[in-house]
């Protein structure tokens, strides 16, 4: 099969879309299917079997880490004569438009993946006017695909309730063999405990901004005696966290990869999550496969991953006193912390990469099937015009 991907993100940069689109590229070539890549400048050239084709972009003011590339980039040329028989638009925002032009102005079968809460992280940051806004944008690019695919069942029923149509669930997978419980290391949690090693570690792996809600772990470090706790993960609020766990029993290691990673992982006794609009939760998994039990929300993608008092503890998202609750009676709770362990262990099996990989060719076979459609123009697509709220 010949898969032509658009991309609003990649390496350098590192997130959960960027992992996914690793794992899968490095699958295609095991595989011998033909890709190619469309992302914004900055990219690397080759991943794996796939060349990337980059395209001018900007960095956007309020996530620097992240380049907006135009929706009207010349793509056209280079995507017909690669021949694919399939576009995927991952995440489709603005490179992806340019994408999904090409394949309704020749019929070429399109699946879109919707990956992240763009309208959640609005709200989030304080910018909830545009929330509503955002959901029809993203709607109107959706339901121009042939197939829309999703990291998780919330995910998927949020959308319905929005009007986005042909929605599939697609999740997301972990390396089981790089994420265990035998990669736990003495040097590590000696690292991650401040050399500690007898007391209870809680990890927390994430990419470090304001969305992620990790200001809400400071009481678990200050306050639950015995606790320790290790922040893994950089990006633009590391400096300010740092800052404001100054005087507490807290690692912060930077950005991890491979096996340091998988051993950080390992390290821990039991996991806590904050953020409150993931779409999947790679980390949560990547925990799972490591053997701890996982605090969590009880919203977004995760609720499909943490089975509430078996796996792990939900906590209603907005309640800080139930996390603090949450992690105080799992770290006061040894032979409970190991079942939760073993039981998130065994559920993370059925994660692998390789099932989510088949279920995504699953889907790509489903739109090479399906009726050709007219060639179709973007036509009559303007955003709702945003009001100020009443005072």
């Amino acid at each position: 099969m010949r898969i032509a991907y658009f991309t609003e993100t990649f390496l350098p940069k590192i997130d959960g879309i960027v992992i996914t689109l690793m794992q899968l590229f490095d699958h295609l070539q095991a595989e011998g299917h033909e890709s190619m890549l469309f992302a914004p400048s900055g990219s690397i050239e080759h991943y794996a079997a796939t060349p990337i084709s980059r395209h001018r972009s900007m960095k956007t003011p309020f996530y620097p880490e992240l380049r907006i590339a135009t929706p009207v980039a010349r793509v056209e040329k280079k995507v017909l004569a690669f021949k694919p028989d399939l576009i995927h638009l991952v995440n489709p925002t603005s490179l992806g438009i340019a994408g999904l032009r090409v394949a309704l102005k020749h019929s070429i079968p399109v699946v879109a993946s919707y990956q992240t809460d763009v309208s959640g992280f609005a709200r989030r940051w304080k910018m909830g006017v545009v929330s509503e806004p955002v959901f029809q944008f993203y709607k109107f690019i959706h339901n121009r695909a042939d197939i829309n695919l999703v990291p998780s069942n919330f995910t998927r029923k949020q959308l319905v309730s929005k009007g986005f149509k042909r929605l599939t669930v697609w999740p997301g997978g972990v390396d089981l063999e790089r994420f265990s419980p035998k990669k736990r290391m003495a040097k590590w949690r000696k690292k991650l405990t401040g050399g500690e090693e007898d007391k209870v570690l809680a990890l927390f792996v994430s990419r470090l901004s304001r969305e992620k809600r990790v200001d809400l772990l400071l009481p678990i470090a200050r306050d639950i005696p015995g606790l320790r706790l290790a922040i893994v993960g950089d990006g633009p609020d590391r400096k300010r966290l740092e800052r404001v766990f100054k005087d507490t029993p807290t690692v912060f290691t930077g950005y991890l990869r491979g096996e340091n990673l998988a051993q950080a992982y390992a390290a821990g006794d039991l996991f806590v999550f904050t953020g409150a609009e993931e779409t999947y939760g790679n980390v949560v998994v990547e925990a799972m496969a490591s053997g701890l039990p996982v605090i969590a929300p009880n919203s977004g993608g995760v609720v499909d991953l943490v089975d509430n008092g078996k796996t792990g503890l939900q906590y209603p998202s907005e309640s800080p006193e139930r996390l603090f609750k949450a992690v105080k009676k799992l770290a006061g709770d040894p032979a409970l912390l190991k079942q939760m362990g073993k039981a998130g262990y065994k559920k993370a099996q059925t994660q692998s990469w390789q099932n989510s990989f088949d279920t995504l060719f699953a889907q790509y076979e489903k739109a090479l099937k399906l009726p050709r459609r007219a060639p179709r123009d973007m036509v009559d697509f303007h955003l709702p015009r945003i009001r100020r709220p009443r005072k």
